[in-house]
């Protein structure tokens, strides 16, 4: 497999985010040109969780990098399902703002369903609003979920076109193993793979992950994957972004995947790491996401 984003096996994905980011850049650049609009992104960040802050703040410098307004809306860890009801309903209503993202996880006294359910889902760039998973789900999509999105577009952008192929998910959660995979089964550019969802009440899992030619890891178990459970040749999405004890590094953890990455790299025909994978793209897909927010709204759509 020949490609510009492929270090032999490792597949790039902070080279794929920054020509995805740069895509954007001229989308942003355009539409200021031509209507005088500049795209903008309100995120609200709740509590004091370092993943969440160091998250957010990433997203934040994305935007204003490519040309966007982004601002931060922070809130205390007690502040009341009703008052952050109430931010996100006074952000539905400002025109500068046209992709709302509420950072998660929520602290445990907040339905994050009813929140996520009150962000306009002419604004849910993060697409978990239900109508938006619905049109997802309809084959017809108006915001996918950044990281499945980011998937596709590594997929399609290292040679491996998910088409004709059989993709094992491994995780059924809302943000990356439904979405997932109903995006790389429909049809169109980037799906038409056969599909198989795996979870924790999955019997005989290897038999599936043995069989895939791409396996899409998103379970949250550190190492999971390990080269017993592949076969030679797969190509190894690692979604996973998981904190294991290191007390020789200066921070007592390091990041690692949902896969034995020294395991499967030799088994494998392409693998994204951890950290440098997955993550990179799941940012620039969401800045893609509020440019499409305000076309639309410029549009009137």
């Amino acid at each position: 497999m020949s490609s510009k984003f492929v270090s032999e096996k490792v597949i790039d994905g902070s080279k794929i985010a920054l020509e995805i980011r740069e895509e954007v850049s001229k989308s942003v650049e355009e539409m200021i040109y031509k209507h005088s609009m500049k795209p903008g992104l309100a995120v609200i960040l709740m509590g004091d969780d370092p993943a969440s802050a160091v998250y957010v703040r990433n997203k934040e410098r994305s935007a204003i990098e490519v040309g966007m307004k982004s601002e931060t809306f922070r809130l205390s860890s007690d502040t009341t399902e009703e008052e952050v009801v109430e931010l996100i309903q006074t952000l539905n209503a400002n025109d500068k703002y046209h992709g709302i993202l509420v950072q998660l996880p929520l602290p445990d006294h907040i339905n994050e369903n009813h929140v996520i359910n009150n962000i306009s889902y002419m604004k849910d760039v993060d697409g978990l609003h239900p109508i938006n998973a619905g049109l997802l789900s309809a084959g017809n999509p108006r915001f996918i979920p950044a990281t499945p999105a980011g998937i596709k577009e590594m997929l399609l952008r290292t040679d491996n076109n998910p088409s004709g192929k059989h993709v094992v998910v491994l995780g059924r959660s809302n943000i990356v193993g439904r979405p997932v995979s109903n995006l790389l089964s429909m049809k169109g550019d980037g799906g038409n793979a056969t599909v198989t969802v795996c979870h924790s009440r999955s019997s005989d899992l290897v038999h599936f992950t043995r069989s895939a030619d791409i396996i899409i890891a998103a379970l949250g178990i550190p190492n999971y994957l390990g080269a017993d459970m592949i076969s030679e040749g797969v190509v190894i999405i690692d979604v996973g972004i998981n904190r294991v004890e290191a007390p020789d590094r200066k921070r007592g953890y390091r990041l690692v995947g949902d896969v034995n990455f020294g395991e499967v790299l030799q088994k494998s025909s392409a693998i994204t790491p951890v950290p440098g994978g997955v993550g990179p793209l799941t940012i620039a897909m969401l800045l893609s996401n509020t440019v499409q927010a305000a076309r639309m709204f410029n549009h009137g759509d």
